[in-house]
C-alpha cells in the first residue's frame, strides 16, 4: 500500500495518495512516520493553510475491547485543517488575573449552507484524572480515576440557534425537531430547551448531511476537553468570575467576589477560551453527553468511552449554566435529566458535538 501511495504522489494524484496514506497510518495505529511525513508533503502541494496533524482525517477511539476507526469520506463540507490563535487566562483564588498567554489550535470548518458553519477543534489524545479530588465536589464525582482519551474533534462552541435551524431543516432521521425551540432568541446564542433525544437527532441529521460521524461527547471526553490539561476546579484556575463565564454571580466560589447575574444566555465566544481553544465550557448552558447517569464512578470505563446502561433513561449534563451557581460550573460537576424530558421550561440546557467518534447510539 505504501508503494501505491508513493506512486499516487508521483502521478500528482494527491487525494488518492492522501487516502492511501490514511489507510497505512490506520494499520499502524497512527504511528507510521512515513505516513505522517506524507501528510505534510501533500498539504504543502495542495497549498493548504496548515500542516495536518497525525491522522488528520482518521480518529481512532476505543469502544469496549476494540478500537473503532472512523474514516470520514472527503466532502465539500470540509475545507481542511486551519490554525487559529487565542488567549488563555489564569486567575488566582481571589479571581484576580495572574497570567495571560497566547495559544493556538487546529480546526476544520463544516459548511452547513446559507452562510452557517460549524467549527470543530482538534483535541489531542492524553490521560487525565476524571472527577473531583478530596475536598472538592461530592460523592457522585468520585472516586477520582485515571482515564485515557484518544484524539477527536469537538465543537468550538455550544451549538448555536443558527446552526440548529439549518440542521433542523434537514430530513428527519428518527423524530421531528422544532425549528426554533429556544427561549432566549439570537442566532449566535446557544440553542436551549432541547432534550437528549433532540440533540441525538441533530447529530444524526448532521452526520447524514456531511457524511461524517457526529455525536454527543462521552462524559469523559467532555471533562477532558473542559479541563484542557488543568487539575483545578475550573480551567481558569481555583475559581471563576462573571468576567470569564456566564453563571449566577450572586453566588461565589473560593475567595472570588460576587459578580453579575445576567439572567439569560449570551452569545457564544464572549469570554476567553481554554487551552484547547474551546469556549464556554463553564456556564451559559448545560451540555448533554452520551452517558446514562450513574451515582458514582465505581466501575466507570477508563478508556474515554461512554458509560451506557440501556435500562437507564437519565442522561448526563455537564458545564453548568447562566441559571446555576459557580460550584455547578466546575470541570467535575455532573447533573442529569431524563432523555425525553419535557424541556420547555429548561432554557439552560443545550449541547455541543464531537466528530470522528466511531460509535453508534
Amino acid at each position: 500500500m505504501k508503494l501505491d501511495a508513493y506512486e499516487a504522489e508521483v502521478k500528482e494524484e494527491w487525494e488518492l495518495a492522501r487516502q492511501l496514506w490514511i489507510r497505512v497510518n490506520v494499520a499502524a495505529r497512527g504511528s507510521d512516520m512515513q505516513a505522517i511525513e506524507a501528510f505534510s508533503r501533500i498539504a504543502q502541494r495542495l497549498g493548504e493553510s496548515s500542516v495536518p496533524p497525525k491522522n488528520p482525517e482518521v480518529i481512532i477511539l476505543p469502544r469496549g475491547d476494540r478500537s473503532v476507526v472512523s474514516e470520514p469520506a472527503p466532502t465539500g463540507h470540509q475545507a481542511g485543517l486551519q490554525v487559529f490563535q487565542f488567549e488563555v487566562v489564569k486567575i488566582n483564588a481571589s479571581g484576580q488575573e495572574v497570567k495571560r498567554e497566547s495559544s493556538k489550535a487546529q480546526y476544520f470548518i463544516e459548511d452547513l449552507g446559507n452562510g452557517v458553519s460549524l467549527e470543530m477543534i482538534a483535541i489531542p489524545s492524553g490521560k487525565f484524572l476524571m472527577g473531583s479530588p478530596s475536598g472538592e465536589g461530592n460523592d457522585q464525582e468520585k472516586p477520582q480515576h485515571e482515564v485515557t482519551v484518544q484524539s477527536f474533534f469537538m465543537g468550538k462552541y455550544s451549538v448555536t440557534q443558527a446552526q440548529w435551524k439549518r440542521v433542523a431543516a434537514l430530513p428527519k432521521v428518527n423524530h421531528c425537531l422544532k425549528a426554533d425551540p429556544s427561549y432566549f432568541k439570537g442566532d449566535k446564542r446557544p440553542v436551549e430547551q432541547v432534550s437528549w433525544n433532540d440533540a441525538v437527532e441533530f447529530c444524526d441529521r448532521l452526520s447524514k448531511y456531511t457524511n461524517k460521524q457526529y455525536c454527543l461527547p462521552s462524559e469523559a471526553e467532555w471533562e477532558y476537553a473542559c479541563r484542557a490539561a488543568t487539575t483545578t476546579p475550573f480551567h481558569f484556575g481555583e475559581t471563576i468570575t462573571t468576567e470569564l463565564a456566564n453563571y449566577n454571580g450572586n453566588s461565589t466560589y473560593a475567595s472570588a467576589p460576587k459578580g453579575k447575574n445576567r439572567g439569560e444566555t449570551i452569545e457564544i465566544g464572549s469570554f476567553p477560551a481554554n487551552a484547547f481553544g474551546l469556549y464556554d465550557m463553564h456556564g451559559n448552558v448545560w451540555e448533554w453527553c452520551q452517558d446514562t447517569w450513574h451515582g458514582s464512578y465505581k466501575g466507570a470505563p477508563q478508556d474515554g468511552s461512554a458509560w451506557i446502561d440501556n435500562d437507564n433513561q437519565s442522561y448526563i449534563l455537564r458545564g453548568g449554566s447562566w441559571f446555576y451557581n459557580p460550584k455547578s460550573c466546575r470541570s467535575a460537576s455532573r447533573f442529569n435529566f431524563l432523555r425525553a424530558e419535557r424541556v420547555s421550561i429548561f432554557n439552560y440546557v443545550g449541547f455541543r458535538v464531537v466528530c470522528g467518534v466511531g460509535r453508534t447510539l
